[in-house]
């Protein structure tokens, strides 16, 4: 039997797949291992995940030459504000390939971005369907802004333009309102955005009585760079925040999911600098309005008085001769307009009463309807420091006589100890206290 050698079967199987696969062809996939030489071509691989179980169930090597890659990758982000990286889902035109030294491998010469944009999409209204199933989309939303939002809690990269361009807008309004901005420093692109945010969140949030409003805010860049606002542990953050968040990251054709949740979304840095001085501005008209109409009732009133007055001067001489009967007659009229001030006075009270009765419930179920929503933050907020979850995460607590051990200085030899699990306890025998420690255990 005549053999053939290793790289005589492999240009028989490449003239077999050559023939068997002339054409090009449309594939659904996702990207995977992305990354390029200095020649300018990209290595990939194209795997398919099992929609179930999220196993692996297909994976192919793949490349793009130079050429192709370098209006591929452009066009490409510039459609759909993506960036060309692993874990996005895309249908490329393929051509099957096999080498004898390399294998099997599939050449992209193109690629449809709207398939893409259709996946992000998707992705969208899932989790803002989730938070909508869950009860929180809105509930930032329905927070009330502050008449005077003054202190302003500003998450942003402290090197980023846009930072500059909002304390810049509200330092030199037009109007003179003075504002405390304060940097909560966090990554604004890249894979660290969504961890950066929220540890810039819980600083706010240990001190949320400091504060009159968060601004998240990303001046211009890239907007591939925005696919980290469209997270679910993010948007959930934001959503159940107890101050209310404006969003101006920096980006007109797209809203994120952060934004679909946050109080109010505005298209920039500097937008949302106009807004917070819009709502001083407001509430600063206001008061403005009322004073001036407080002095225009009491020009009023001084005018009235004094027609009276120039009128009583112009009768007194009359007024002075009659006084006497005046007099008589004022006495007789005294009782009887005595009476009807009494009656009209009680009549005023009762109305004035029955207007404050009406309102009482409607104050006192608007006053329990915000005690009921600050409540249920706090209590979300609670559950989710419960110890129950920090042991379902994996951690323990050591017991001695029912209090936790921190240091093992507290411990000696032969004291049982009891180590308290998500699932169960374990009892424990110290043989050997402080370094080393050395236990025998029982379950």
């Amino acid at each position: 039997m005549e053999a053939l050698s290793l790289y005589e079967l492999n240009n028989l199987v490449r003239s077999r797949l050559e023939l068997a696969f002339p054409d090009e062809y449309w594939v659904q996939a996702e990207l995977s291992d992305v990354r390029s030489n200095a020649s300018g071509h990209c290595y990939l691989e194209l795997i398919e995940k099992d929609a179930r179980g999220n196993n692996l169930i297909a994976k192919a090597r793949g490349m793009i030459w130079s050429p192709v890659y370098r209006l591929l990758k452009p066009y490409f982000e510039q459609e759909t504000g993506q960036a060309f990286v692993s874990g996005i889902k895309v249908l490329v035109k393929v051509t099957v390939s096999f080498h004898e030294l390399y294998g099997y491998s599939l050449n992209i010469v193109d690629i449809d971005p709207s398939y893409t944009l259709g996946d992000m999409a998707r992705r969208r209204r899932e989790i803002l369907a989730q938070l909508e199933e869950e009860g929180v989309l809105t509930l930032n939303k329905e927070l009330e802004m502050p008449l005077l939002p003054q202190r302003v809690a500003v998450i942003s990269s402290a090197t980023a333009a846009g930072y500059g361009d909002f304390c810049n807008q509200l330092e030199n309004n037009p109007y003179g309102y003075v504002f405390y901005p304060r940097l909560f420093p966090a990554m604004m692109q890249g894979e660290r955005v969504e961890a950066s945010v929220i540890a810039a969140l819980d600083r706010i949030y240990a001190r949320a009585e400091a504060w009159d409003a968060v601004v998240i805010i990303r001046g211009g860049g890239a907007t591939s760079d925005l696919s980290s606002f469209d997270s679910y542990l993010l948007a959930a953050n934001c959503a159940q925040f107890p101050l209310p968040i404006i969003t101006g990251i920096g980006h007109e054709r797209d809203d994120t999911v952060v934004d679909a949740v946050a109080h109010t979304r505005v298209k920039t840095p500097t937008a949302a600098a106009e807004y917070l001085i819009a709502r001083v501005h407001e509430s600063a008209r206001l008061v403005e309005s009322s004073g001036e109409r407080l002095r225009r009732g009491a020009l009023s009133l001084l005018e009235r008085e004094k027609q009276r007055m120039a009128q009583c001067s112009s009768r007194l001489p009359a007024l002075f001769a009659n006084y006497k009967l005046r007099e008589e007659r004022r006495l007789d009229r005294c009782s009887h307009r005595l009476r009807a001030a009494v009656k009209s006075g009680l009549l005023e009270e009762r109305y004035r009463l029955e207007k404050w009765a009406q309102r009482i419930p409607w104050l006192t179920a608007s006053r329990i309807d915000r005690e009921r929503h600050r409540l249920q933050l706090l209590e979300q907020r609670t559950q989710a420091l419960s110890p129950e979850r920090l042991l379902a995460r994996g951690y323990s607590i050591t017991l001695l006589d029912g209090r936790a051990v921190t240091d093992p200085s507290q411990v000696a030899a032969g004291v049982r100890l009891v180590t308290r699990v998500a699932k169960g306890e374990i009892t424990s025998v110290v043989e050997q206290p402080s370094g080393g420690t050395q236990t025998e255990t029982q379950v």
